[in-house]
């Protein structure tokens, strides 16, 4: 969060123990999938860069690149929905993710 007593950060370094640090995450409900809980997050608070990294050490940790949330999505769902996250369907989809939920709905 920024405001007058916290300046915006902007083009910070995010170093790889940092990116790695999300695959750490848990979520506080039990009914959510873990791995969509974690690609949710890393997706919210990443530059798609810093997200297409850790995209390779979730992958490498053996994680669900398709995991869907309670509605049965997966991330690149959610993703594709918004404008201005191409870079980020763009490196889900390199990385093997597909979509559940059909196009329009």
């Amino acid at each position: 969060m920024s405001g007058p007593d916290k300046p915006k950060v902007i083009g910070e370094e995010w170093s790889d123990e940092r990116v790695k640090s999300y695959l750490d995450l848990t979520p506080w409900d039990r009914n959510i999938n873990a791995d969509y809980f974690v690609l949710s997050r890393a997706y919210e608070a990443m530059r798609a860069e810093d997200f297409e990294r850790f995209i390779a050490f979730f992958i490498e940790a053996n994680r669900d690149l398709n995991a869907e949330d309670e509605r049965g999505n997966t991330i690149l769902d959610r993703v594709a929905q918004h404008r201005r996250s191409v870079d980020y369907a763009r490196a889900l989809q390199n990385a093997g993710a597909k979509r559940k939920a059909a196009a329009g709905t």
